[in-house]
């Protein structure tokens, strides 16, 4: 299943394709701004049974140096397979479209990032026949956004700066910078970048600080951040009401049963009088008579069988007038 941070990191190029050409002096290259991007399919599968399907994929024009194809991959952790995934989908991009093919690897943590951004051949050690070596955004490169100021000039990648941080120390100072940051920020504007935040730091400690921030820099606490919020809520108010019910429950059974019990405990006392009156009498008392009075939870009928177990000459009779 796909987690809400994979997610974030690569759909935050989808929101805001000139954000590569921005992130790109972080990476050590100068890719220049697109004049024109668009959304391409991501489905990578060809004829043969094998399902392959890269994150995001953007065809980018540039004024110099004409178009190329940016795939944006997001990866949580090292996986083995992903380096032959990689080359695929970049081979495949190239022959498919005959554009020039860049891989965009955003990772959140060093170790990850690390893994992802070594070179991996497809040939023996002295026939490296293809090559992969993503450019790789992480916690090690994208920048720690905390001025107010850097982070309006930049919105987006001050939110793609907190969700590379995500489990860094200072992912506090970056998040205080960007609620501030969008404070006075048109809501359509901010409102995506409310959600890409909150879902790339996913259940980490920083997400309470973001929900925070986010309800008192901000007036419109909607949408992914609150209905989270509010299926939360709903799920402890839930418990909370189903508790009482319990307990309101609990009681109704425990007066039925209390009452239960008292004409049980009355049943069996009155059984009791019965046979030790008619024992004390001396009259011969059956087994089916016993297991006839012990068994009898009626009362009524009971206190009329006391009634007469006084006088009957034989004990059977005490059962005459049921």
């Amino acid at each position: 299943m796909v987690s809400p941070p994979h997610e974030a990191m690569h759909r935050i190029f989808q929101h805001d394709p000139g954000l590569f050409s921005r992130v790109s002096r972080f990476l050590g290259v100068d890719i220049p701004a697109p004049v024109k991007a668009t959304a391409l399919p991501t489905d990578l599968t060809e004829a043969n049974p094998v399902e392959r399907r890269v994150d995001t994929l953007l065809r980018l024009e540039t004024a110099d140096q004409g178009p190329y194809l940016l795939a944006v991959e997001a990866q949580g952790k090292k996986h083995p397979d992903k380096p032959a995934s990689w080359a695929y989908y970049t081979a495949y991009l190239w022959t498919k479209y005959r554009l020039p093919t860049a891989l965009l690897v955003v990772c959140q943590d060093h170790a990850t990032a690390r893994w992802a951004q070594q070179p991996v051949s497809c040939g023996p050690p002295q026939l490296p026949t293809l090559t992969v070596q993503p450019l790789v955004a992480g916690p090690h490169n994208m920048p720690v956004i905390t001025d107010p100021d850097e982070a309006r000039a930049d919105l987006v990648l001050a939110s793609l700066a907190a969700i590379t941080h995500a489990a860094e120390p200072d992912v506090d100072a970056i998040l205080k910078a960007l609620s501030t940051a969008l404070r006075d920020t048109p809501e359509d504007i901010a409102k995506p970048l409310v959600e890409f935040t909150a879902q790339g730091l996913a259940k980490r400690p920083a997400k309470n600080l973001w929900r925070k921030l986010v309800a008192v820099d901000l007036s419109f606490y909607k949408s992914y951040l609150a209905e989270e919020v509010r299926d939360e809520v709903r799920a402890e108010v839930r418990a909370e009401v189903r508790e009482e019910v319990r307990t309101e429950v609990r009681e109704e059974v425990r007066t039925e049963v209390r009452e239960e019990v008292r004409t049980e405990a009355r049943a069996e006392s009155r059984a009791e009088d019965i046979l030790l009156i008619l024992e004390q009498r001396g009259l011969d008392i059956s087994e089916d008579v016993r297991s006839r009075v012990t068994h009898c939870t009626d009362p009524e009928l009971l206190r009329r069988w006391l009634a007469r177990a006084v006088t009957v000459p034989k004990a059977e009779e005490v059962f005459e007038d049921a």
